[in-house]
Order: structure tokens, then C-alpha cells, then sequence
């Protein structure tokens, strides 16, 4: 049974930074690819960005490009969301997902539970 599990949420302040975690279960993790969405209150889910599984490659949606860094750790099965310059944008809730292609593609294998990030300007 694959499980992902985010960690790291919370409030802050704009301009602030938060780093989000994702734990995997279940899966290779190498052999997928992992990245993150959001959804916003009202809004429809969206990708933040995606890694391959060996790391080689990446991408953003426009909106994060420069302040956004998705890294993972293939030792730890873990994958992690380092957020900068957050403005109240930003705030959503944050999905960890896995995707057996080269990249996350907008409906992936699987997905976490979610984690709510909250930025107050």
C-alpha cells in the first residue's frame, strides 16, 4: 500500500520561508517521480512543480519560479518543498504526489492526505 505523508504546514508571515516534507511508503521510490500541488480556497487543484526520480530534472509553474525548490532525498524516500518569498497567494493546501512518468503529470499515481499552508501579509 503506497502511503504519503506531508509534514511541515503552518502559518506565517509574508516573506517568510517553510520547507514541506513528504514521506513515502509502499513504492520504489526512485522509479517515480514525485512533485507538489495546491489547492486554494475556491480554486482548482494545480501543480507547483514535479522531480524526476533520479533528480535530473525539474519543473515549475511560472507563479513559483525563484522561490520555490523541490529536492528529494532517494536514500530516505522523501521529497521536500522549500518555499521562500511566500505572499498570501501562496496559501493552500500542499499534496504530495507520486507519478510513474519522467514527471508528475496532472493526474498522478497517487497522492498524500495534504498539508495547509497559511500566509498572513
Amino acid at each position: 500500500q503506497v502511503q504519503l505523508v506531508e509534514s511541515g504546514g503552518g502559518l506565517v508571515q509574508a516573506g517568510d520561508s517553510l520547507r514541506l516534507s513528504c514521506a513515502a511508503s509502499g513504492l520504489t521510490f526512485i522509479r517515480y517521480a514525485m512533485g507538489w500541488f495546491r489547492q486554494a480556497p475556491g480554486k482548482e487543484r494545480e501543480i507547483v512543480g514535479s522531480m524526476s526520480g533520479s533528480g535530473r530534472f525539474t519543473s515549475y509553474t511560472d507563479a513559483v519560479k525563484g522561490r520555490f525548490t523541490i529536492s528529494r532525498d532517494n536514500a530516505k524516500n522523501a521529497v521536500y518543498l522549500q518555499m521562500n518569498s511566500l505572499n498570501p497567494e501562496d496559501t493552500a493546501v500542499y499534496y504530495c504526489a507520486a507519478d510513474s512518468s519522467l514527471l508528475v503529470r496532472a493526474t498522478p499515481d497517487y497522492w498524500g492526505q495534504g498539508t495547509q499552508v497559511t500566509v498572513s501579509s
